[in-house]
């Protein structure tokens, strides 16, 4: 099956269901509230996150997005893929990278939560390395923060 990835709205109703989804799933692994860092649809539209979709036979498979920060950085925001459709993450991975790079990024990194092995093992997978905490999750005891140069 081809993935198609565009970019989508975060205000889109399939793009909010993802979002919901990803949230449902983080509260499932046993995250309080104060563990997840992740952007409500509002704040993604307002913080200029570059967000896209991954389409497979017509259907969204999931989303991610990429906030570029300055100073030579990106932060990937609210990754996530239907677990079905789990593999077409690379397609997402590799067009925020190539939006962050074209926008003169250097340091492309992100924060998940230590319990998410699947996801830790998929960056690593793809060049991420695990990196002291920064910003907002310097003091977050369940958070994992990783960086790849581009």
């Amino acid at each position: 099956d081809e993935v198609r990835v565009a970019p989508v709205r975060a205000g889109d109703s399939d793009v909010r269901a993802l979002i919901d989804a990803l949230t449902e799933e983080l509260a499932g692994s046993g995250y309080t509230a104060e563990q997840t860092f992740g952007y409500s649809v509002e704040r993604l539209e307002q913080s200029g996150v570059h967000l896209v979709g991954a389409h497979r036979a017509g259907d969204l498979a999931g989303i991610a997005g990429v906030e570029v920060e300055g100073g030579g950085f990106a932060e990937l925001k609210r990754f996530y893929v239907l677990p079905a459709h789990r593999g077409t993450g690379v397609a997402l991975l590799e067009a925020l990278a190539a939006y962050a790079a074209d926008r003169g990024v250097a340091t492309l990194r992100l924060e998940t939560g230590d319990r998410q092995h699947a996801a830790m093992g998929f960056y690593a997978r793809h060049g991420f390395r695990v990196v002291p905490r920064f910003g907002p999750y310097v003091e977050s005891a369940t958070s994992v923060c990783m960086q790849r140069d581009l």
